[in-house]
Formats: structure tokens, sequence, C-alpha cells
């Protein structure tokens, strides 16, 4: 069986290799069942879709509703490899799933609208699950309600047409949907433990998603927070698809 593969799109080597790491992990998929390629340095190569099972997107630092003239090169050729990999799981050729910055570059390419709006700080935040994310097979065997992480400064105005809503919060109505049958996306981070997150926020400390000052009293509360639904959802995929 062909693997899955995580796409980084992090021009932050230590941030990558930590959030890859944390995929793996969460995913419990053995040693060679995820793989890795650098979106950032690399086009998305031509047999994608027969070399890899399904693909696994995480955060990054560049943001989709920056305006195009001003998106470096590394950006453009990581917003174009997402939306082929949208496109193809939107038309059943593979699965994926989308988090965070993922989950904006996924919905503009299916006719989505991404906006500065419902911003979340960072740490822990509350989810709940619809009617339709509680009957979701993916989502479904999850509790109605759990603790996930969120570090953002945008996120979903409209979902694509079609789209499913299954999961939302009163901060940013938007925390994850499905499109058709093999596309997922999160705004939250399912994958980090809180240890595992405490060290991305310090590779980020100064990039505006909290409070430098603040971090001791951010890492408090990540740490002391309950994340076992959220990685639970990260294994499902891998068995399920």
């Amino acid at each position: 069986m062909a693997p899955l593969v995580y796409l980084c799109v992090r021009p932050q080597v230590d941030a990558a290799d930590g959030e890859y790491a944390s995929f793996h992990e969460a995913m419990g998929v053995g040693e060679s069942g995820l793989e890795r390629w650098n979106l950032v340095d690399d086009d998305l190569p031509a047999d994608a879709f027969e070399r890899w099972r399904g693909f696994v997107v995480g955060g990054s630092p560049f943001n989709t509703t920056d305006a195009d003239g001003s998106k470096p090169a590394e950006q453009v050729r990581i917003e174009t490899g997402l939306r082929a990999v949208a496109q193809a799981a939107a038309a059943g050729r593979t699965t994926a799933l989308f988090t965070c910055f993922g989950i904006g570059v996924a919905s503009r390419a299916l006719g989505g609208e991404v906006t500065r709006e419902y911003p979340e700080g960072t740490g822990p935040t509350g989810i709940r699950l619809t009617d339709a994310g509680r009957e979701d097979p993916l989502f479904g065997g999850l509790t109605t309600e759990f603790t996930a992480l969120t570090a953002h400064k945008e996120a979903i105005e409209r979902l694509p047409e079609g789209a499913v809503l299954l999961a939302t919060n009163d901060d940013c109505p938007v925390q994850a949907y499905r499109f058709r049958e093999r596309l997922y996306a999160t705004q939250f981070h399912p994958e980090p433990t809180g240890i595992a997150f405490t060290e991305r926020m310090t590779i980020y400390r100064n990039h505006g998603y909290f409070d430098a000052d603040a971090y001791d009293t951010v890492a408090a509360r990540v740490l002391a927070a309950d994340l076992d639904e959220p990685q639970r959802l990260l294994r499902r995929f891998a068995e399920i698809f």
C-alpha cells in the first residue's frame, strides 16, 4: 500500500521538523507510513497522486489573504501545490486533510472565501461538533465537545459550495468541514502534544501570534490542556483512509 505524505509548508526548519514528528506520532502509522515532501523548496511531483495514497497539511506563517503581488516565490509554490491536492481530493482522486494554513488554501481552491476576521490566539480552545459532525465517518467517533490548539490570523468566511460544516466554536465559526467524501479541513491543529506546541511557540514567539512577554502564561495553559481527541482524529484518518 502506498504511504501517506506530510506536505511541509513551513520555511522554519525546526518548526517543520517538529510538526512532521507530531503528525507521524499522532497518526500511529509506523516508521514508513508517513513520508515527507517539502513544498517550500520543491514543486509537487508529477506523480504525487500515484506515489501517495493521501496527504496531510499543517500550518505556516504565510497567510492566503496576503496580496498576490507580495507573496514570495516559496508561498506561490506552496499554494500552487496545495490547490492541486485540494482539487484532486475534491474529484475523488486522493484523500487529504488540510489544517490551519492549509484550510485557507483549500477553501479558496474550491470557491470558498478567507477573511482576516475570526482570528484566534495561541492556546487551547473549545471545539463543538455540529449535527453533521456527529454523523461524519471521521469526526463521528469523537466526543461532541473537546479541546484543541489554535493560533491563526485568518479563517474561513464562506465555505465552498457543497461543503459540510463539521465543527465550530463561538470565536471562529468554521473549525472543520468536509468537501464531498475525501477532503477534510480543520482550522485547529490536531497533531501536537502540549510539549510539541510550546516548542513551536518558541520558534514563532515574535511572529505576532501572542504577546512574547506572556510566553510562560500561554505555555502553562497549553501544557494543561487535554488534547486526546484531536490526536485521535488523526489516528482515525490514517485508519479510515
